[in-house]
């Protein structure tokens, strides 16, 4: 069958092997391939990885994912907690539900898109924020890790639970190697 000249969509090119896997492009431009997006939450001192969910490829996974786990993160903490990521992340829905949990909203402003950033100066004004940003390149070594050593550029399983339990298993595997970087421990 020939889908030249179709639009591609979740409902024409379904997995016939991984029914839970979704169309995904990252970038305008780009092709989009089956996947599962993976999501890590990060904690800035040390660089560990606290928490992980994998999500199927939707438009809006980001953006509930980080809710949903720094939420969890919020009951378990009484102090002030901060988020860091992208500049996907400042829109105005998702910087005012983070306020709404009481975490403050370390993300990058994204000044180009209409209306503005979300981010003002009652957050860029903290010394805080300028670590905090420092800071956020270690998720990007950390999903290069995931890729490269723990081979998770492509998977070698199928379905959601499955994908997910080894996606978490490679985030056990990457705080063992940093903490015995951290601890200066030689192999």
């Amino acid at each position: 069958m020939s889908f030249r000249g179709q639009k591609h969509t979740n409902d024409t090119h379904a997995s016939t092997t991984d029914p839970d896997a979704r169309l995904y492009k990252k970038a305008k431009g780009q092709e989009a391939k089956l996947a599962f997006l993976g999501h890590v939450l990060m904690e800035n001192r040390h660089g560990l990885v606290v928490e992980t969910r994998l999500t199927k490829a939707t438009g809006t996974a980001e953006h509930e994912a980080s809710l949903e786990m720094v939420g969890r993160k919020r009951k378990q903490k009484r102090g002030r907690l901060t988020l860091g990521g992208d500049n996907n992340y400042d829109s105005s829905e998702h910087v005012t539900s983070l306020r709404e949990l009481k975490v403050t909203p370390h993300v990058a402003q994204n000044t180009g898109r209409r209306g503005g950033s979300a981010i003002d100066q009652r957050t860029t004004r903290h010394p805080g924020y300028t670590v905090s940003r420092t800071k956020r390149k270690r998720v990007e070594e950390i999903s290069g890790w995931f890729k490269t050593v723990a081979l998770r550029r492509k998977t070698r399983f199928r379905g959601l639970k499955r994908v997910g339990w080894m996606f978490t298993w490679a985030a056990a595997a990457y705080n063992l190697v940093r903490m015995r970087n951290l601890l200066g421990a030689t192999t």
